[in-house]
């Protein structure tokens, strides 16, 4: 089964999201952003310009520019192409061979580009944590929150948030930052998410709190 053409379909607003069941303060000293599989193979899928990319690509170059210059670590998950049947395995019986090893399927959207600084996670699973060394970086870093980016919602960055949650990282799920195959599973995400192991939030509350925090005094950037 190849990837489904994905029709353009309206974010939810923030009036829309479900109410978070914990009250977790985002922290730059303790966050990681994740822009979860933006790579061309994926994106194509959509009609680039229109809605949700549309709100999602800039919201999510907004957060890249912002985190680089909090001193946030940004990871960039991609798939690698021409996967080999053992590594595939199940995915193959869902979505077929996958992503070939070509620029024009594996690479990030021209857009999100990652930046010197930022680290591209090899990807298997629709969690970024699954044979990955993902988690053992955060604790590098020590680091335990997670914003998660990117597509799809109610697959890979849901997941993530998931398994991030059940490894006791705090997940952020950037409800205008994240794109699906439609409104209804978009939305479901957000409300799994909300209920379920994390903060959903938009793009604008998200940046609000970041900052809440800096002028607070919470966090202050080891350069300063």
């Amino acid at each position: 089964m190849a990837l489904p053409v994905i029709a353009p379909y309206p974010v939810p607003g923030e009036a829309d999201l479900p109410e978070s069941r914990v009250d977790w303060t985002v922290d730059p000293s303790r966050a990681v952003l994740l822009v979860h599989d933006m790579q061309e193979y994926f994106v194509r899928a959509y009609q680039r310009g229109e809605q949700p990319l549309a709100t999602v690509v800039p919201n999510i170059m907004r957060l890249c520019a912002d985190a680089r210059g909090l001193g946030i670590p940004v990871v960039f998950s991609a798939q690698p192409g021409d996967q080999e049947p053992q590594d595939r395995r199940l995915l193959t019986d869902l979505w077929g061979p996958g992503l070939r090893a070509v620029p024009e399927d594996e690479a990030i959207i021209t857009e999100l580009r990652p930046g010197p600084g930022d680290l591209r996670l090899t990807k298997w699973r629709y969690s970024a944590f699954q044979r990955t060394d993902l988690r053992a970086r955060l604790a590098e870093w020590g680091r335990d929150q997670l914003l998660v980016t990117g597509i799809y919602a109610h697959m890979g960055c849901l997941l993530t948030a998931c398994e991030a949650f059940m490894q006791d990282v705090q997940p952020f799920l950037v409800s205008d930052a994240v794109a699906d195959f439609s409104l209804t599973d978009h939305e479901m995400a957000l409300r799994y998410a909300a209920l379920r192991c994390g903060v959903v939030l938009s793009t604008a509350q998200l940046l609000d709190r970041i900052t809440d925090a800096t002028r607070g005094g919470q966090w202050a950037h080891a350069n300063s």
